[in-house]
């Protein structure tokens, strides 16, 4: 009974600190704009795990070292809001509760599993947490434990009550707030999508003050004389097909493919040797920039597989200079298809799905590289799977501070043929789609027809009239300081700085949605 009462506490401030979280999220986010409320409740969420782990706090010498890599991890929010922030941000949140509870594990990629099992089990922790609960109240008796809660709370919710009613009877502004409340407007703000609002809220800010990992079969372990002898070893079908002898001779193969991959595109894409009959250049360039990066994948694994850390294979000499040969290959071949892709947007414009897969072509090549340095230094699949999640973090991190949407516009404008006279007409739809981002470039774009096209066409009013209604939509999205990021009030100074500009007079009449 004892040690159950100097447990209940701490369930109970836990659930104090949620549901008064829980209020804020409904302040900050419900039917509001997402902005920099995002960073304000992060570093509300750190600072309550930090107040219901004190011994974390005060005992580690470094503790320092945690809040400031989860503020590192914040910024891209104050940035911009955005799913690649709010991932970050969720995944560091998640780390810093872990590491502050001591259930953090050294290493990379043990990080990575741990990360994934407690994202896994955060819309359950607190159904199951509750069910836990109620299972210990009955084990221990459950009147005397409801009895001895309920009491805790009878003498302070008493004392207060009369306090505030004394308070109302002295106090005429106190007796004023008391006039005010309107039980059934109360009631009316408990809605149903409000509650299941705070309910989500609830069940993963749970996760965050208790954290926890799911509780799996544990192994059993099996002792020495449980384990029978070795039968005498005997060659089979797979040690033959998947050998010594089969990985040297298919290394051999692969150098000749790869060797004969790059000479064609060393001809016709970088050398100018006209294409056959019927292919251009843009098709031949757009045609091996995807299925090259599988290729490459393809051969990261068969490495993997022929080179495993101890096997017969990965200590001969020739077959690991013939796997560096091949990997060198496959870097030359990601770098031939990024310069591939790079020749068709200079084409047919920017897009999303291009940047990423300049950056996906970017961390294949990495990896490539990391698995050459796995090789040469022998080390363990379990180094290479944590310095490609380094550096897939790092690369992610990054980009949430890259403009992406102003990057895309600007590049699509500036290669546009209004602009330079070649290449293909902008996409004006495409451009309005990226958000308030492309507002600067669409202003340049406009500017440049204004002067450039005669003043009685109609499509120049109209670009006009779209660009105003942009900036219109955008400005009023940032009067609620809910929506305020560091990238909006830099475009906003943006804006601001911006020359007037004059629509041109139409020749005919203005249909929004032409």
């Amino acid at each position: 009974m004892t040690v159950f009462l100097s447990a209940a506490p701490s369930y109970c401030s836990r659930f104090g600190v949620a549901v008064l979280l829980v209020a804020l999220a409904d302040f900050f986010f419900y039917g509001q704009p997402a902005g920099i409320t995002l960073f304000l409740f992060g570093v509300a969420i750190a600072a309550a795990s930090m107040a219901l782990h004190p011994l974390s706090v005060f005992n580690d010498g470094r503790f320092w070292f945690k809040p400031v890599a989860l503020l590192m991890a914040l910024l891209p929010l104050v940035e911009n809001v955005s799913a690649l922030s709010v991932s970050i941000a969720l995944a560091a949140t998640a780390i810093f509760a872990l590491s502050l509870a001591g259930r953090l594990r050294r290493g990379l990629a043990r990080v990575a599993r741990q990360l994934s099992l407690f994202l896994l089990a955060t819309p359950f922790r607190l159904v199951l947490d509750f069910l836990r609960w109620r299972k210990a109240t009955r084990r221990l008796g459950r009147r005397r434990v409801r009895l001895a809660t309920i009491a805790v709370w009878v003498m302070p919710l008493s004392l207060g009550a009369v306090f505030l009613a004394l308070f109302g009877a002295a106090n005429p502004v106190i007796e004023y707030w008391f006039s005010l409340i309107d039980l059934f407007a109360l009631l009316n703000l408990i809605q149903l999508p409000r509650l299941a609002f705070w309910l989500f809220v609830l069940a993963g800010i749970w996760a965050f003050l208790r954290p926890r990992l799911p509780r799996f079969f544990r192994r059993r372990k099996v002792s020495p004389a449980s384990v029978p002898a070795t039968p005498a070893t005997r060659t089979t079908i797979e040690d033959t097909v998947f050998g010594k002898a089969a990985i040297l001779r298919a290394l051999v193969v692969f150098n000749v493919l790869f060797a004969v991959q790059s000479a064609l595109d060393a001809t016709y894409l970088w050398g100018g040797i006209a294409l056959p009959d019927g292919l251009t250049y843009a098709a031949y360039a757009h045609r091996g920039a995807y299925p090259l990066i599988v290729t490459a994948l393809l051969a990261a694994g068969f490495v993997l597989a022929a080179l495993r850390p101890g096997s017969a294979t990965s200590g001969d000499p020739l077959i690991r200079r013939l796997v560096y040969v091949w990997v060198a290959q496959n870097i030359l071949l990601v770098i031939s298809s990024i310069l591939r892709l790079d020749l068709y947007v200079g084409i047919y414009a920017l897009t999303y799905w291009r940047v990423a897969a300049f950056v996906w072509m970017g961390l294949v090549a990495a990896g490539l590289v990391l698995i050459i340095a796995r090789t040469a230094r022998e080390k363990s699949n379990e180094w290479l799977l944590s310095a490609n999640l380094l550096t897939l973090s790092a690369t992610l991190y990054a980009c949430s501070f890259i403009n992406f949407a102003a990057l895309i516009a600007n590049y699509n404008v500036d290669h546009s043929f209004e602009m330079t006279g070649q290449g293909t007409q902008l996409d004006v739809w495409y451009l309005r789609s990226l958000g308030p981002g492309a507002l600067p470039a669409l202003d340049r774009f406009v500017q440049h027809q204004s002067r450039t096209v005669s003043t009685e066409d109609a499509s120049i009013g109209e670009l006009a009239r779209w660009y105003a209604q942009d900036e219109a939509r955008f400005r009023a999205s940032q009067e609620n300081w809910r929506g305020w990021s560091f990238r909006d009030w830099r475009l906003n100074r943006v804006l601001d700085r911006r020359g007037p500009f004059v629509v041109p007079p139409m020749s005919e009449p203005f249909m929004p949605g032409r």
